[in-house]
């Protein structure tokens, strides 16, 4: 129990940390609420109530200012900030070092309504561009021409908060001989989709808190 309570404190740091803007917090915890919502939709009693509190995140932060998500992501970094604990998943991903710090990535999508990099501007004492200039940057970024929703059945844009049991990785897949594949994957994905509702509910009562 105290592994999986480590992986879900480490994914959560991770997904925080990869917030491209601090909006993002909300869409992530939307995300994982979206998950849990797909697991009760045909219990309609839970449903409403998942849905409850997709209203209750909606009124209470949907309309916090820019800085004030900031506040919110700040300090929820603060509070994790001495948590290195090294997780097998992020080690093989290649996105944690052996120390249990985060690798984040420099280049890629741009936080939406951000340009891309490149580009200098002079402004007047007036406040009035007087000048441009251009300059070569390494890293390669994607313009993000959307914003994620924060709306109940809303495109959250952003794929941090979605399973990330998903991606196959060769090593977590090879079975035993005496076992054909087929028997062996139900198996499998009822411990990923478990591991999975776990670990969704678990960030929402983090954030929620």
């Amino acid at each position: 129990m105290d592994k999986l309570y480590d992986l879900m404190t480490m994914a959560f740091k991770h997904q925080v940390s990869l917030c491209l803007r601090p909006q993002d917090v909300l869409l992530v915890t939307l995300n994982h609420l979206d998950a849990i919502h797909k697991y009760v939709e045909d219990v309609p009693v839970i449903r409403n109530q998942v849905e409850s509190v997709h209203q209750m995140l909606y009124q209470i932060y949907a309309s916090m200012t820019a800085g004030e998500f900031q506040l919110l992501r700040q300090t929820l970094l603060t509070f994790f900030q001495d948590t290195h604990i090294r997780v097998s998943i992020f080690l093989k991903d290649k996105v944690q070092n052996s120390n249990g710090r985060f690798v984040l990535p420099i280049n890629g999508l741009l936080p939406f309504g951000v340009e891309s990099p490149g580009t200098i501007r002079y402004f007047d004492g007036s406040g009035q561009p007087v000048q441009t200039s251009k300059f070569q940057v390494k890293q390669s970024y994607n313009v993000n021409t959307t914003e994620g929703s924060f709306d109940l059945k809303g495109n959250r844009v952003t794929k941090l908060g979605t399973n990330m049991y998903n991606v196959v990785r060769p090593s977590e897949t090879s079975v035993s001989h005496t076992k054909h594949a087929s028997q062996a994957k139900p198996v499998s994905e009822e411990r990923v989709r478990s591991l999975s509702f776990f670990h969704n509910f678990m960030y929402c009562i983090l954030i929620i808190s």
